[in-house]
């Protein structure tokens, strides 16, 4: 195993990526802080090639642009184990799209492995057992131990041997074509317009909340966010859910009554209570018409056979992920099976026209889905 690389300048940078300019696979990690702040930004870059491992901190350097240029470079083959934060953090950060993708989660996935988390498939495969002691580090602190240091690298030091071995039992399968379908989908994985005034709906709980403690937590959510932001804290460090849930409930309208919640920081009760208190009386405040309530979901024009024709591909697909030995959510999640139920295609020239399918899923499951609905028209 290669001893990996600090790169704390340009120099040691530049010098690094020019050596490996002509590698065609890549595997990266990247390092947030989600844990610690409320904005969450890419602390620590992990490349391995074949030959060496490197840590780039892109704290003292800013952007390192010559590394976008070897990500973006749809001829060279960049491996993740679980991409999908680390290709929403490249592009947040930096605005990278990564063009050529391996993920090893995904290849684990379809190979029907129940065990994809990347320490599961490193003891797996190679005998390696990597610790955790890290997993909930503050990446964002300076400087950095060695010890912190070696634990980032193992996430790809490994990673590239894990491929090619993930490759040739997807190949033996006849599974590799899925995969990189999979693949090219997740170039385009990024977050969306930003909706903060919609995000007391999002908390779990919210649900279940009357509209009138909804219009409490709606003044809640944002106040606790605006201080999470200043402090750039993660926003459960401030004060939890939870505790904005309760307290919508309870609606306290004294300091001693907002003090029986429990999990109320002492700090942020003493220092900001009122403020707790006067965004409680605002929800209370609300005129009834103007209470929020949970956007309905969209309204699919149900015909009374639509749940038997759900559960006529559901049990198509039960019977076809245990042939196959694969979880029947990764052969095709529920989501799915409703496109194709509502649709109703009478051919498989048909079901070609269902966009939420996969070209892999309509190969394995198409002509079966096909028949299963048959008594349904």
């Amino acid at each position: 195993m290669h001893t990996p690389l600090y790169l704390d300048t340009p120099t040691l940078v530049d010098g690094f990526l020019a050596s490996i300019g002509g590698t065609r696979t890549l595997a990266l990690d990247t390092e947030g802080a989600s844990f610690h702040r409320f904005v969450d930004r890419i602390y620590l870059l992990q490349l391995s090639t074949r030959e060496q491992t490197a840590i780039i901190d892109p704290l003292p350097i800013g952007t390192p642009a010559r590394l976008g240029a070897l990500l973006e470079d749809p001829a060279v083959e960049i491996v993740f184990h679980d991409a999908d934060y680390d290709l929403r953090l490249l592009h947040q950060d930096y605005g990278w799209q990564v063009r050529h993708i391996f993920d090893t989660r995904i290849a684990a996935q379809l190979l029907g492995l129940k065990a994809f988390g990347l320490a599961a498939l490193l003891e797996r495969y190679f005998g390696v057992k990597l610790e955790k002691k890290h997993q909930r580090a503050d990446w964002s602190m300076r400087p950095l131990t060695e010890d912190m240091l070696d634990y980032a690298a193992q996430d790809t030091i490994h990673l590239l041997e894990l491929r090619d071995r993930l490759e040739a039992d997807l190949a033996k399968l006849g599974r590799l074509e899925w995969a990189r379908e999979e693949f090219v989908l997740l170039e385009d994985t990024r977050w969306g317009a930003d909706d903060s005034a919609n995000a007391f709906l999002r908390i779990k709980g919210a649900r279940d909340l009357s509209r009138r403690e909804l219009a409490i937590l709606r003044e809640l959510v944002p106040w606790r966010d605006a201080i999470a932001r200043q402090l750039d804290r993660a926003t459960f460090r401030v004060i939890g859910n939870e505790q904005l849930l309760d307290i919508s409930r309870k609606q306290p309208k004294t300091r001693d009554e907002l003090a029986t919640i429990k999990g109320v920081p002492r700090g942020l009760l003493e220092s900001r209570g009122q403020e707790m208190l006067d965004a409680v009386q605002r929800g209370l405040a609300v005129p009834e018409a103007n209470l929020p309530r949970f956007p309905k979901a969209p309204r699919w024009d149900r015909d009374p056979s639509f749940d038997a024709r759900v559960s006529a591909l559901k049990s198509v697909r039960d019977g076809a992920a245990t042939r196959l030995e694969l979880d029947p959510g990764v052969l095709c999640a529920r989501e799915r099976l409703e496109a194709v139920a509502r649709k109703n295609p009478p051919s498989t020239a048909e079901l070609e026209t269902v966009g939420e399918l996969r070209n892999w899923q309509k190969a394995v499951l198409g002509e079966d889905f096909v028949r299963a609905l048959a008594p349904h028209r």
